[in-house]
């Protein structure tokens, strides 16, 4: 118990400097939205999704999914770089100094980007729905969607936090966290099938942790084009996968997190 309250202490912390510095929020707003707008705009109509009907907004309904997904993962840059700046301006040596838990300096800082994503979330929603996305099943449903979108952030965030601790700088934390994001996204069914991909790509797409969460919550928005058939054992059963990777990575990359702070301190 001690070492929640602790860890909602720093987050709290984290949120209220977030509230005085807006520009990160309306920065992290900026590249998921001109996603969409591309996308959907300048790259939709060239891409055909299987088992889609004609409609013109068949794509928006594969696509969001895909770009919701990728916004929460982005959320591992800013923990690296949040982290590696608390830890070059000496911010972690004071909290070190108090009788504190060790491992709630980085809990509180995942716990206060899950806040910061689903504010982003909220907001690209709105975003998503003017331009014509729309979800076909119960609200039940889609809230367990975007509560899988911010387990997967979560778990993500903890990456970011093992890199801002493994790096010297915050310029270089924001450069490793972005670094690998792109190939884990994109070689994923994200934006286009996987079918579409080469034959020794496609394993590799189907069993990326984001690719279960893209399907897992195309499922519970009601976006899987009704005759798209998924054969591959991940899609056929996303949301367990889905649920699998992102607790198998807050476990290993929180304990290697702890692990690397805790050596740090000595």
């Amino acid at each position: 118990m001690t070492a929640m309250n602790d860890s909602f202490v720093v987050a709290k912390r984290n949120v209220r400097r977030m509230t005085r510095i807006p520009e990160v929020l309306v920065f992290g707003l900026i590249q998921p939205v001109m996603f969409v707008l591309l996308f959907t705009y300048v790259m939709g109509g060239a891409i055909t999704v299987p088992g889609a009907t004609t409609d013109p907004n068949a794509y928006k309904q594969y696509l969001i999914a895909g770009i919701f997904a990728q916004t929460v993962t982005f959320a591992v840059a800013g923990a690296s770089a949040g982290i590696s700046e608390d830890m070059t301006k000496g911010l972690v040596d004071r909290f070190r100094s108090l009788p504190m838990a060790r491992g709630a300096v980085l809990t509180g800082r995942t716990l206060a980007d899950s806040v910061q994503t689903a504010l982003i979330l909220v907001v690209l929603s709105i975003v998503s729905l003017l331009i014509g996305w729309r979800t076909h099943n119960d609200l039940w449903k889609v809230f367990c969607g975007f509560l899988l979108l911010l387990l997967l952030g979560y778990a993500f965030s903890w990456i970011g936090a093992l890199i801002g601790l493994s790096v010297r700088s915050p310029e270089a934390a924001t450069s490793a966290g972005l670094v690998w994001l792109f190939p884990l996204t994109f070689i994923s069914n994200a934006f286009v099938p996987v079918a579409t991909m080469p034959g020794w790509l496609q394993p590799i797409a189907y069993w990326n942790p984001f690719s279960a969460t893209v399907q897992a919550v195309r499922q519970l928005f009601g976006n899987v084009p009704p005759g798209m058939v998924q054969t591959a054992w991940p899609m056929k059963h996303a949301i367990p996968v889905s649920i699998g990777w992102s607790v198998l990575i807050i476990v290993v990359f929180r304990t290697l997190a702890v692990r690397k702070y805790r050596l740090a301190d000595g």
